[in-house]
């Protein structure tokens, strides 16, 4: 979603007032947040803008972590188009950390990942993925953007600091050393000006916040043009995507809920320019194989070139940029909004800590070392398989189609596939981790698993995550007394404290640390050469350090040294002219 003008016209007034926050009706009043240890800063709050699904997440996330959030969007309401189609497993975590998975589930299709056929249409292979085994969700799901954006709107409602204003435009925009001074439009009222703490432009491939930043994006467009339409009244009751590499005509199908389907069709030239409507006997036509189709079963139908693009920056200064502001790839990985809502989950916690005083600038600058590599690995990816899946090639189709079964005879080929192993896996080596002397577990830099524990004294069944909360999280697995003892001398973030018992042990209990079982041999099949070792998580559940107690000293002054607050920007003189 876009935010509308171009024009930045900042306000020059010295005026004073408290920190406050917009309320629905266009009127401020003073935020509620309770006193920081930072300066007045703390107070102020963060501007997203853009209402899709990456902007409402990271609203969602900072509302949840008790930071004050005003959220605009410029268009009326939440999108009628249904873009993005895909949830993995990873986002549906992502909105569990906000406490939106439950809410989110009535509208995807738990799915059984993707399917892939060749040259006349044989199967090639079926991509499931690890089923709920890595991150305890469905592996991928199908879903209408329309709905996604209605529910994540409505829950937004639950956060009490976070204030949507939808018709409302960002027209201008001035960094200063303490906050940024923004303008915002409501229609055709006159402008506002606003001092903000942070700006999060989630506003989309034409983002406002990036041009008028001035930061380019890098990378290309592509000549082929495909037609994409959403359909009603659907016979299809598969629960994955097809993806068909006949060279002759390369296509994509993904049922949806209550009997949607997404068609994706590669268009040969002269069939329909970009940005044109395609002509309903045109999407008929290529329809036929699967289904007779009214004009009223049309939902959307467009003909577009895909772009795989890159920002050259994601920070500048107090304002960031996430989702298509910050990167656009090609669809054939189905992980352009998934990559998003990363975005989101690996800066809000870093803007709360940020806001709370308990971290600066240092750590606010590993948004973009840290996720930068991952969205270059993605766009790469997705480039990839556009070339090879939906290639036109009919020699380069065969060898494809020859060279995938011939691995499918294989285990190490089956599970290659099957499982998405060519999905790039992209450890964080720099940023919020600590790796000692260069050498880290395998986990450092990767997402926590999360598998099913038992927690408690009463055994009770629990995912891992609901276990460790919203913080820092310390698990010590088998560590005993004198360990945990030098892990809280040792300077370490605020955690949760975690014993993970092993070899079906029932949790010891502690005062002051949760305990956890496992429950069906996954925890131990993760942990189990971890025993008197610990691991830190960080808020967005990446492994951020795994060491011994007696290296727990040297792993806090790592982490203070990245996540130590800035304690020389000057405090504001208020918040609104």
């Amino acid at each position: 979603m876009t935010s509308g003008s171009r024009s930045a016209r900042p306000s020059t007034s010295t005026r004073t007032r408290p920190p406050c926050l917009p309320r629905p009706n266009g009127c401020w009043t003073t935020a509620a947040r309770p006193t920081s240890r930072s300066s007045s800063v703390a107070h102020l709050p963060v501007l997203v803008v853009g209402a899709g699904p990456t902007g409402l997440t990271a609203a969602a996330l900072l509302g949840s972590m008790g930071v004050q959030v005003l959220l605009v969007e410029q268009n009326a309401t939440t999108s009628d188009e249904a873009k993005a189609i895909s949830l993995d497993d990873e986002s549906l975590r992502i909105l569990q950390l906000a406490g939106l998975d439950k809410a989110i589930y009535p509208i995807i299709v738990p799915g059984t990942g993707t399917r892939y056929f060749g040259i006349g249409g044989r199967p090639l292979v079926h991509a499931r993925g690890a089923g709920d085994h890595r991150f305890g969700h469905p592996f991928k799901n199908p879903f209408a953007q329309p709905d996604l954006e209605r529910v994540l709107h409505a829950e937004l409602h639950r956060f009490a600091g976070v204030v949507q204003r939808f018709g409302t435009r960002l027209t201008g925009l001035e960094q200063k050393p303490d906050r940024v001074r923004v303008e915002l439009r409501a229609g055709d009222e006159r402008p506002e000006t606003v001092d903000v703490a942070y700006v999060l432009g989630c506003d989309g491939g034409r983002s406002t916040v990036r041009e008028l930043l001035g930061i380019p994006m890098q990378g290309r467009s592509f000549p082929e043009v495909w037609l994409v339409a959403d359909t009603v009244e659907d016979p299809h009751d598969q629960r994955f995507g097809m993806h068909y590499g006949d060279p002759r005509r390369p296509h994509v199908v993904v049922p949806g809920r209550d009997r949607r389907c997404r068609y994706e069709f590669l268009l040969r030239p002269g069939e329909c320019e970009p940005g044109e409507r395609p002509p309903f006997e045109l999407l008929r036509e290529l329809l036929l194989r699967y289904r007779d189709i009214s004009p009223g079963q049309v939902e959307r139908a467009v003909a577009y070139r895909f772009h795989a693009l890159l920002a050259d920056r994601l920070r500048d200064r107090r304002c960031f940029l996430l989702g298509d502001a910050a990167h656009m790839m090609p669809p054939f990985a189905g992980q352009g909004l998934n990559s998003g809502l990363r975005d989101a989950a690996n800066l809000s916690w870093k803007l709360a800590e940020a806001l709370d005083g308990r971290a600066g600038d240092t750590l606010l600058d590993t948004y973009d070392a840290e996720r930068r590599p991952h969205a270059r690995a993605m766009i790469d990816l997705s480039v990839r398989l556009g070339r090879i899946v939906m290639t036109t090639d009919r020699r380069r189709a065969w060898l494809r189609d020859l060279a995938v079964r011939g691995a499918m005879r294989t285990r190490r080929g089956r599970r290659y596939f099957t499982e998405m192993r060519f999905r790039p896996r992209t450890p964080i080596s720099s940023g919020a981790v600590v790796r000692l002397d260069g050498r880290a577990h395998l986990l450092v830099g990767t997402l926590l698993p999360q598998p099913r524990v038992l927690f408690g004294p009463e055994l009770t069944p629990a995912r891992l995550d609901d276990v460790l909360g919203a913080r820092w999280s310390l698990l010590g697995v088998d560590v005993a007394d004198d360990g945990w003892l030098a892990a809280g001398l040792a300077g370490l973030p605020e955690v949760v404290e975690v014993d993970v018992a092993l070899d079906d042990r029932a949790p010891r209990r502690r005062a002051g640390r949760a305990g956890v079982a496992d429950a069906d041999g996954r925890l131990q099949a993760l942990f189990g050469d971890l025993a008197g070792q610990f691991l830190l998580v960080r808020p967005d559940r990446l492994v951020a350090a795994v060491f011994p107690p007696a290296q727990a000293e040297r792993i806090g002054a790592a982490l203070r040294a990245v996540r130590a607050a800035d304690t020389t920007a000057p405090s504001t003189e208020g918040v609104r002219p």
